[in-house]
């Protein structure tokens, strides 16, 4: 047997183990990784290195009788990267995702990271990735609030409160230390009262489950929006406060004049230039053809709405290369779409856990020589 070409699997519950939920690390880890990408030690896809990754784009009408159907949420991916650093390491999160699986009694998505030596290229493991990635998304957004969040941020807002929702705020509470009052709207209502229940026992907060997304983000601090499919939450001017950092990990409906007047935070502003390069030759704009608020603005951006050098990416606040909230009064909007880079880091830190604690199987590549 080629030890050489020995790779670590790993079942959901023994990444788990391993710490693929365990938030408060994964914030420290993106942390670093943000870092790393303001220094600009990372590689994404194509020849840019910017790249989110590669989507099948399902036919609304299929012409074969057994092709795939675009439907809500339905995507396949492949996000690939290399990340510097202490992890050196390159990786793929594969992604499969239907909003038709709840009806079979599966996850809406369901997820892999892959991770290979970036000299050889022979898979070092292979995880199942829902902990793991639901963990990683939640911490992009505590993060953006650790360094543009108000210190004094007292109201905390999560619209939507499925998995990935629920992760966000679990993770915005570890980050936002004078939180008194969270606020919770989901179109289940049941689903939002239970989470303020759990909310109100984990955390020792006040938890209320808003009657209307008005109710839950007039006058709050911080709101972070995490719905799925094709739901996409307005929120009005006049609800959203001076000081507020609007969190967005999912899409909402942002007025133009809010959209021009704020701040911008991206994740990755090189990212969005990438997309841009994809989509230049494409009818309708940007937000015709990539979903959520991302593709509104790059329309704003490359239409001339909002200047291109007002962008800030969080990667250069992160690095020190650029300053991070300017003053209380600053409304903050901020921008992420997710990426591999994230999922390698955070896949290499529980490949690390696993084999320091015996967990996970060891398969071979090529069996016997």
């Amino acid at each position: 047997m080629d030890e050489r070409l020995n790779f670590l699997f790993l079942t959901e519950e023994e990444a788990v183990k391993a710490g693929a939920g365990n938030m408060e690390r994964c914030i420290e880890v993106m942390d670093e990784v943000f870092e790393l990408l303001g220094q600009g030690d990372y590689l994404m896809g194509t020849p840019n290195h910017n790249a989110h990754g590669i989507k099948i784009y399902f036919p609304k009408e299929p012409k074969f009788p057994d092709m795939p159907k675009k439907g809500p949420d339905r995507r396949f991916m492949a996000l690939v990267a290399y990340l510097g650093g202490r992890f050196h390491v390159c990786g793929e999160k594969w992604y499969g995702s239907n909003i038709a699986n709840r009806d079979r009694g599966l996850p809406r998505s369901i997820l892999t990271t892959l991770l290979n030596d970036p000299d050889t290229g022979a898979p070092i493991a292979f995880l199942s990735a829902n902990t793991l990635s639901a963990t990683r998304t939640g911490a992009i957004p505590a993060l953006g609030a650790k360094y543009y969040a108000r210190r004094d941020a007292e109201v905390l807002t999560q619209i939507g409160a499925g998995v990935v929702g629920r992760s966000c705020t679990n993770a915005l509470l570890l980050v936002l230390k004078n939180i008194k009052e969270v606020r919770v709207y989901d179109l289940n209502r049941d689903a939002a009262q239970s989470y303020c229940d759990e909310l109100e026992k984990n955390f020792h907060v006040k938890a209320v489950a808003a009657s209307s997304i008005e109710q839950a983000v007039r006058d709050a601090d911080v709101v972070n929006v995490v719905t799925s499919g094709a739901v996409s939450p307005k929120i009005e001017d006049e609800w959203l406060k001076e000081g507020v950092l609007l969190s967005l990990p999912a899409s909402a409906d942002i007025s133009k004049k809010m959209m021009c007047e704020s701040t911008i935070l991206v994740d990755n502003w090189k990212m969005y230039e990438a997309y841009a390069n994809e989509l230049r030759d494409e009818p309708g704009g940007y937000a015709a053809n990539l979903s959520g608020i991302c593709g509104y603005m790059m329309d704003l951006v490359y239409g001339g709405e909002i200047a291109k050098d007002s962008i800030v990416n969080l990667g250069d606040v992160v690095a020190g290369k650029a300053a991070g909230r300017k003053s209380d009064m600053e409304r903050v909007i901020y921008i992420m779409d997710g990426m591999p880079v994230e999922d390698v880091a955070w896949g290499y830190e529980i490949y690390q856990n696993a084999q320091r604690l015996g967990l996970g199987t060891k398969l071979n590549l090529w069996g016997d020589r």
